[in-house]
């Protein structure tokens, strides 16, 4: 007989890929008793060292428009992390940042390398306990709880306790989706399965493996791989996606093997890849990562339009903003191009509706398996985006069980808002959305700053770069403002003209400059020069401008060294990894928006142009602190401080003394930057922006806290003994002589 182990949790979460962890975390932290089952001996599923996939999510590689996407919350927290210890971007490295995640939260009971296989139900539609058996110390579990949730990729927990699902593409006709697939091109995406090679330094030889496949005559891409490229640049290695991507998995692993193991015989041993006789195969994957298999239903279903269009929902609880990126099924054995990826204008809203089971009673839904349509799966299916909405997940059921609630009633009973106030306290940003929260003390209180920053430009302290690429300057307005004189310091190798537009988005919470204001023809003469700009195009309401310089190769713009929170230049680049060829230009009637791409370059590149304006920009009051979204939008939505100012401190003032027990600061680690987790490698790891020093005083001037090396975007400080105090001054140093101090909010509670 196995040993058997019962167990009873508050949540039950199957599957600790990165959607699991994070809900777990997340449910902890609020007091839950957790059970996190995975089937495998390591966590992060897709993420893992196992699959070794960076996790990504809307900041799509910055290769989209979409400025400060970031997911917030716990994955940010990770993500920072990772990139602090492991900057390199070594998945062994990563496993460890994930596990220390989950060993350090003491509500969290983890069963790794357990299997679930068996649900038992209550009378109706509930689930009751779930069975797993632990292959490594032959134990079957058995945990009871009140609530459930399903991260587990395929689904398990949803598919044994008969919860509706799909599998497979929706027609065109049932949603309207114009980019619905047609049959021949198939209705799932396929597994993908990595290899890592090293160089030895000295020759090493190599004999393929007998099942290893002649690439030359199965692959038609086959000239695509080379000595360089490994691990998941290769993504488009794939197959399965014509074959049941639950049950056919290791025929599909099998098919996989055979043609990496081939294709490094082809770089090895065709004699074309010379620089190949000193590298060796270090590392084959022994599981597939999986794109897609079924899909639950809720009580909403994401479909293209959602994505698109950027459609409002008053329960909005998460975001994705990852292309609509649907693949072949025939993947790498196919003649089409290896994915289809089309992006929105901007982030999109993803409904709580979509993250419970419509016919499970105590069941939600975290990770690829929520409730979408196949189209707009092609957007939602990647990790950090999973993994926000699983942060949703977690704090729903705490919810659940305070108020005693099923996931449903959440929405029923009009719980959202309180929903979406407890996830922004977490860092959880919600696109189109102010968060209001009465609780939080500070809202009571009067804030004052010892500086407030007054942008009018930057000084001409960097390179001059010649205008290869058209280039634009993003500036924060506020409705009514006009953006007046500017002034730009520039070289023109022979005479020439310039071409200078205004831009805007159409949509003011988007960062694609769809909407040109003013365009202006200016004749340069050669040498340098300064050019003096007027544009007098009155704000319809607060959002950034585009002030664009069209490419042109005689000119040579000047740049600065400085950078400051919520501004950055932007590029009209390529970057083909995410199907960015510098305008997206879609079929006709596929319901896709055709626009163009104005993307960051990263660090150390991406410098900021050195304009100079006539008017003062008052985008960085202290007023933000209080504003409801903690990073930049439509604004930068952050108290910024001169860069002159020695102390910059943050003065909160209650008319009366006030007891605290927690205080939050929310700091700025550059949600622009896309921290892929793992093989990518980062050129610091500390944001720049980031205040690593700061100290809390209160109203009596004794020091109550002091931090000297954060990194992270979100310090909680708990207060064993509650604080009584009517002031609270914070006093940070700016980041460097560079980059002036920042803070996007101050949260107090009792």
């Amino acid at each position: 007989m196995f040993n058997t182990d019962a167990l009873q949790a508050d949540f039950v979460i199957v599957g600790g890929g990165i959607s699991g962890v994070c809900a777990a975390i997340t449910a902890a932290r609020q007091g839950l008793k957790v059970v996190l089952i995975q089937d495998r001996p390591v966590l992060g599923g897709n993420g893992s060292s196992e699959i070794r996939l960076w996790m990504l999510g809307a900041t799509s590689h910055m290769g989209n428009n979409n400025r400060w996407a970031r997911e917030g919350g716990v994955i940010d927290e990770i993500m920072v992390e990772n990139t602090f210890r492991n900057p390199e971007g070594n998945p062994i490295i990563f496993d460890s940042v994930m596990l220390d995640k989950v060993v350090s939260e003491p509500n969290i009971t983890l069963l790794l390398n357990t299997c679930v296989y068996e649900v038992k139900k209550s009378a109706g539609h509930k689930i009751e306990s779930v069975r797993g058996f632990c292959s490594q110390n032959s134990t079957m579990y058995e945990i009871t709880a009140p609530l459930f949730c399903d991260a587990s990729g395929d689904g398990v927990v949803g598919f044994l306790s008969g919860a509706p699902y799909r599998m497979g593409a929706e027609s065109r006709e049932e949603f309207g989706e114009k980019f619905a697939p047609a049959e021949d091109y198939g209705e799932l995406l396929g597994h993908s399965l990595y290899f890592y090679t090293k160089d030895t330094g000295k020759p090493v030889k190599y004999v393929a493996p007998s099942y290893a496949m002649d690439v030359t005559k199965t692959v038609p891409r086959f000239r695509s791989f080379n000595a360089k490229e490994h691990g998941c640049k290769l993504w488009w290695v794939e197959y399965g996606g014509d074959l049941d991507t639950v049950h056919d998995t290791e025929q599909i692993k099998w098919e996989l093997w055979k043609v990496i193991y081939g294709a490094w015989d082809y770089i090895k041993n065709s004699g074309k890849y010379p620089e190949a006789e000193t590298m060796t195969l270090e590392w084959v994957g022994c599981i597939p990562g999986k794109r897609e298999s079924r899909r639950f239903e809720g009580d909403y279903m994401l479909i293209q339009q959602d994505v698109i269009e950027q459609r409002h929902h008053e329960d909005a609880v998460s975001y994705g903003g990852w292309s609509i990126d649907l693949h072949p099924a025939a993947g790498v054995f196919g003649e089409e191009s290896a994915c289809n990826q089309w992006h929105a204008k901007g982030v999109y809203q993803i409904p709580y509706r979509c993250l419970y089971s419509r016919g499970i009673e105590n069941l939600f839904l975290a990770g690829r398996i929520i409730s979408v349509s196949h189209v707009a799966f092609g957007s939602t299916r990647v990790m950090a985006t999973s993994a926000h909405s699983a942060q949703a997940v977690a704090m729903a059921a705490a919810m659940c069980l305070k108020e005693n609630i099923s996931p449903r009633e959440v929405y029923s009973l009009g719980k959202v808002s309180e929903l979406q106030k407890k996830l922004s306290r977490m860092g959880q940003y919600i696109p189109d959305m102010i968060i209001r929260d009465e609780e939080n003390l500070v809202t009571k209180a009067t804030l004052t700053a010892s500086s407030e920053y007054h942008f009018k430009g930057f000084p001409a302290d960097g390179e001059m770069q010649v205008l290869d690429e058209s280039v634009a300057q993003m500036i924060p307005l506020q409705k009514g403002d006009v953006l007046g004189k500017v002034q730009v310091d520039l070289c023109a190798s022979e005479e020439t003209a310039l071409e200078v537009e205004l831009r805007i988005s159409s949509k003011a919470f988007n960062h694609t400059p769809d909407v040109v204001l003013e365009t202006k023809i200016l004749a340069l003469h050669q040498g340098k020069q300064q050019l003096e700009l007027v544009f007098g195009t009155v704000m319809p309401e607060e959002q950034y401008i585009f002030l664009v310089f069209k490419k042109n190769p005689l000119v040579q713009l000047q740049y600065t060294q400085e950078r400051i929170t919520g501004i950055l230049s932007v590029f009209n680049t390529v970057n083909e990894a995410v199907s960015n060829f510098g305008k997206q230009t879609p079929p006709e009637d596929i319901g896709i928006e055709d626009f163009e791409f104005w993307c960051p370059k990263r660090r150390p590149e991406g410098y900021n142009i050195a304009i100079r304006t006539e008017k003062d920009c008052y985008a960085f009051s202290v007023s933000n602190i209080n504003n409801g979204i903690d990073r930049p939008v439509q604004s930068p939505n952050a108290w910024v401080a001169e860069l002159k100012d020695p102390n910059p401190t943050l003065t909160i003032k209650w008319d009366a003394a006030i007891s605290v027990g927690k205080l939050s600061l929310f700091f700025d680690t550059d949600y622009d930057q896309p921290m892929e987790t793992v093989q990518m490698t980062h050129p610091e790891n500390k944001m720049p922006f980031c205040v690593e020093k700061y100290r809390i005083y209160d109203g009596a001037n004794q020091l109550i806290y002091e931090k000297n090396d954060n990194h992270q975007s979100i310090n909680e400080i708990i207060f064993p003994e509650k604080l009584v105090t009517d002031e609270i001054r914070i006093v940070l140093e700016h980041p460097s002589g560079l980059i002036p101090a920042a803070l996007f909010a101050v949260k107090c509670y009792e």
